[in-house]
């Protein structure tokens, strides 16, 4: 399949040319496509996530998918902008495994002298328990939305933060990534404040759970059932 591609203002710049035709190999969801396009265009990468998508001439929502013969325009954030934070996050929960470069990309700012990172990674074992593998499970549409409440709260009662987070649902592995988080800020004591009370928040109130499952196949969900395990 072959898309278009134009590029405007800013990211026509980065991307070194005005419009292109490109080969894809099948259908990409938005975030797919963002992905694919950072490895594209190197120079976009650390923007693509303050950046918004057009699909024939309509904005691409959240949903939407980039097929064959489509014109894909890449725009930046307009000049009149109100700047608000809630309109450049990245928080979201994906199926996918998770990129720790769109984390760190998205908190990137001149202002910053550190970037605090948090990675969740699935062990082997809970609570003096061995454990075998996680399932992860949310009610998606809600998830995303507190996620990104929970973010953008963050940066709008702390001037000069940015946060970023990913979570991911599924069937998990041990030593798989399952959360990650980071935080951005003027020195590094902030950052490292704040992408604690990031995950801490997170863990909190978004609707995620995660069921447990042993080497011997039984399984628990976890804060819901009873371990009875011996």
């Amino acid at each position: 399949m072959t898309v278009r591609i134009a590029y405007f203002a800013a990211a026509r710049e980065l991307a070194d040319c005005a419009a292109e035709e490109v080969p894809l190999q099948h259908s990409l969801d938005v975030e797919q496509f963002k992905t694919w396009l950072g490895e594209h265009k190197p120079r976009l990468r650390p923007y693509l996530s303050r950046m918004r998508l057009a699909i024939n001439d309509e904005f691409a929502s959240a949903d939407a998918r980039v097929v064959d013969g489509d014109e894909v325009a890449v725009m930046p954030p307009v000049a009149g902008g109100s700047g608000d934070p809630a309109r450049e996050v990245l928080a979201e929960i994906r199926e996918r495994p998770l990129s720790l470069d769109d984390v760190v990309d998205a908190v990137r700012d001149p202002g910053a002298g550190g970037i605090a990172v948090f990675l969740g990674v699935v062990r082997d074992h809970h609570q003096g328990k061995p454990v075998a593998r996680l399932d992860y499970e949310a009610f998606v549409a809600l998830a995303n939305k507190e996620l990104r409440r929970v973010v953008c709260d963050l940066m709008e009662t702390r001037p000069g933060v940015r946060v970023a987070a990913l979570h991911r649902v599924g069937s998990l592995s041990l030593g798989d990534t399952a959360v990650v988080v980071a935080a951005s800020a003027a020195h590094r004591d902030q950052a490292f404040a704040v992408c604690r009370e990031a995950i801490d928040r997170i863990k909190a109130s978004v609707p995620i759970w995660k069921k447990e499952w042993s080497p011997d196949g039984s399984a628990l969900w976890v804060n819901l059932e009873a371990d009875e395990r011996t």
